[in-house]
């Protein structure tokens, strides 16, 4: 598997339905960055606690 790194113009209404198109067509996969799983973590329920740097606890 090799692995295609894109860079385009997010406001270009045809790169994003071309990238659309090839990720339905099951071409090519989106990978996650860290801050997308994080958030999916917490809407998802796996995470209920936040820790900050300074080891405070949000809720």
């Amino acid at each position: 598997m090799a692995t295609i790194t894109l860079e385009y113009d997010v406001r270009n209404k045809q790169a994003k339905q071309m990238i659309a198109i090839i990720q339905s067509l099951g071409l090519a996969t989106r990978k996650k960055s860290g801050l997308e799983e994080a958030l999916e973590d917490v809407a998802h329920g796996r995470l209920m606690t936040i820790h900050t740097p300074k080891n405070r606890k949000i809720r």
